[in-house]
C-alpha cells in the first residue's frame, strides 16, 4: 500500500538485473518526475512525502526521516529514488549531492524488471 499520493508522473526505467529491498520499513522515497497537474509546467519536480520540494529541502527531509525511526535503525535507512525515465540527469545529480551532504549514503534506484532476451 502506498503511503504518499503521487504528485508527479513516474514511468520507471527498465533493468534486467534487479534486487528487491529486504526491509521496506527502512526505505525513504524521493520521487522525481513531471507534475501531474499540468498548470505547474512540464519540467521535472521533486516530491518528498506528500508535497513538492526543492533540492535544498532534502537535508531536512533526511533528518526528519532519521528522527522517525528507532535509534538502532537510523544507520540502516536506504533512500530510494523513483525517477521518471524521461527526467534529465541534472536534477538527479543535484539530489544525490544533497543526499551526500546529509550523509544519506545508501541510495537505491527503483526500476521495472524486464526479462533478458
Amino acid at each position: 500500500m502506498r503511503e504518499n499520493t503521487l504528485l508527479v508522473k513516474i514511468k520507471l526505467p527498465t533493468a534486467t538485473q534487479v534486487q528487491k529491498l529486504q526491509k521496506k520499513s527502512l526505505v525513504s522515497y524521493i520521487y522525481i518526475g513531471e507534475p501531474v497537474n499540468t498548470t505547474l509546467g512540464s519540467t521535472s519536480r521533486i516530491q518528498l512525502n506528500d508535497s513538492y520540494a526543492t533540492v535544498k529541502d532534502i537535508p531536512e527531509f533526511v533528518s526528519k526521516e532519521r528522527q522517525a525511526r528507532n535509534e538502532a535503525d537510523r544507520n540502516l535507512i536506504t533512500t530510494s529514488l523513483k525517477v521518471d525515465e524521461n527526467t534529465k540527469m541534472g536534477i538527479v545529480t543535484d539530489v544525490k549531492q544533497q543526499l551526500r551532504k546529509a550523509n544519506a549514503l545508501k541510495i537505491n534506484y527503483s526500476t521495472r524488471k524486464v526479462l533478458k532476451r
